[in-house]
C-alpha cells in the first residue's frame, strides 16, 4: 500500500528482456535503501514492484508482460525518470489517498497551460475510466497523489504546484506524455457494491450506467 507522496527520482539504468518479461534495474542515489529487505515492494511510476535485488543506490524487479502490456512501462528506457515510493508503513503520516499501485490505464497529456505561481494540466483518460474521476476526487498519475480540479468528459485537470514540478516526473511532462492512471480505489469498490447481488451472477459483467442505478432505486423517476 501507497500514499502517493513521490519520495524519490530515480533513473532506470537497465531494461533486461526475457522474452515477454523484463527484468528492470532502477538507480537512486535519494532514495534510502537501508530499510529495503528482498520481496518489498516499490512503486515504480505508480507501479507496485517487487525487489529482488538491491544494493545501497539501486534495485532490481521483474515487470510481467501485463504490466508492461496496462501501464507506460512500454515506452521507458534506460535514462528514464522515474517517481519512486517505498510502501508505507502503519507510523507513516498518511499525506496522500490509498494507493495500491495497481495501475487501471494510460492516459495521455492533451496541454499544459503555465500559470503564475503553478500550471494547468490537461489529460486524456481512457474512455473506460472516466466514470471513476469526479470534480475534486483523488487520481494517481504515475504515482503522484493528486486532486482532481475540473473534469469534461473523458478528460480532467491537475494543478501543479512548483515543488510537485521539481521533486517529480511531472516537471518533464508535455503534450503528448503518456502517464500511468490509478483511479481512487474507493470508487472500484462502490461500482461493486452498488452491483449488489447481481455482482455474483457470472454472465453479467454490467457498467454501472443510469437505467442501471433506475433499475437498483438509486435514482428517483
Amino acid at each position: 500500500m501507497f500514499t502517493g507522496i513521490i519520495q524519490a527520482l530515480g533513473t532506470i539504468r537497465s531494461l533486461d528482456h526475457r522474452g515477454e518479461d523484463i527484468k528492470l534495474t532502477v538507480s537512486s542515489e535519494k532514495l534510502d535503501m537501508s530499510d529495503v529487505a528482498l520481496g518489498d515492494s516499490i512503486a515504480t511510476n505508480g507501479v507496485c514492484l517487487t525487489v529482488t535485488e538491491f544494493g545501497h543506490d539501486y534495485y532490481c524487479a521483474d515487470v510481467s508482460a501485463e504490466t508492461i502490456k496496462y501501464t507506460g512501462f512500454a515506452n521507458y528506457k534506460p535514462g528514464s525518470t522515474v517517481n519512486l515510493e517505498k510502501a508505507m508503513r502503519p507510523t507513516d503520516r498518511f499525506g496522500g489517498h490509498i494507493v495500491s499501485g495497481h495501475v487501471d490505464g494510460v492516459g495521455e497529456v492533451k496541454r499544459i497551460v503555465k500559470h503564475a505561481t503553478y500550471i494547468e494540466i490537461w489529460v486524456a483518460a481512457p474512455t473506460d475510466l472516466a466514470k471513476y474521476i469526479a470534480h475534486k476526487g483523488s487520481i494517481t498519475v504515475d504515482g503522484v497523489s493528486l486532486t482532481v480540479n475540473e473534469v469534461d468528459g473523458n478528460e480532467f485537470m491537475l494543478w501543479i504546484i512548483p515543488h510537485t514540478l521539481q521533486e517529480t516526473v511531472i516537471g518533464n511532462y508535455k503534450a503528448g506524455s503518456r502517464i500511468n492512471l490509478e483511479v481512487d480505489v474507493v470508487a472500484r469498490y462502490l461500482e461493486r457494491l452498488m452491483m449488489g447481488e447481481k455482482a455474483a451472477e457470472k454472465s453479467s459483467k454490467k457498467d454501472i450506467s443510469m437505467a442501471f442505478l433506475a433499475e437498483n432505486g438509486f435514482l428517483r423517476k
